[in-house]
């Protein structure tokens, strides 16, 4: 399991005083109103900032750090991704699990198959769709729901599935 959680994406700066636009990576944006404190991913170096406020408009969030009053400071961190420590994450609801925790789960039927390795978790709006690279190379596509996945157990690393009909069909 990830000790740090992504929560967003600067995408660029706004305005002149320091303030940069955040795509949110997290199911809710307004969980960033209760943030004091980010940790910011430079790709070499974790900083640890500490947030003055936060805004939003359309699907970005606004965020303004302190100390980093001017354009200049912030245009560097274009394309870095913010994290939160996984004590600051949002709580979650039960058979809800950070996406972090699911990729590289192995995927076995309930037949005792393994299907493959969880690659990715795709939002669809409806629900999540994962993407599950096979054994034999391709990729299969499973939806989110009660009736096919039947048990996460990050533990032992698995998700158990029922494949409904059609699904790895050709």
């Amino acid at each position: 399991m990830k000790d740090l959680l992504q929560v967003g994406i600067i995408t660029g700066t706004h305005g002149l005083k320091g303030e940069v636009k955040v795509f949110p990576t997290t199911d809710d944006k307004q969980r960033f109103l209760d943030l004091d404190d980010v940790i910011l991913d430079t790709g070499s170096e974790l900083l640890e900032m500490k947030v003055e406020y936060c805004k939003f408009f359309k699907q970005f969030v606004f965020v303004k750090f302190e100390g980093l009053d001017d354009i200049n400071d912030v245009e560097k961190y274009k394309r870095c991704p913010l994290k939160v420590t996984r004590e600051n994450a949002v709580a979650l609801e039960e058979d809800e699990y950070y996406v972090a925790d699911l990729i590289g789960l192995t995927i076995v039927d309930d037949s005792g198959v393994t299907i493959g390795v969880l690659r990715d978790v795709i939002k669809t709006g409806a629900n999540d769709v994962y993407e599950v690279h096979t054994q034999d190379g391709g990729t299969v596509l499973l939806p989110a729901i009660k009736e096919c996945i039947l048990d996460v157990d990050t533990e032992e690393g698995i998700i158990l599935v029922h494949l409904l009909k059609g699904l790895m069909d050709g």
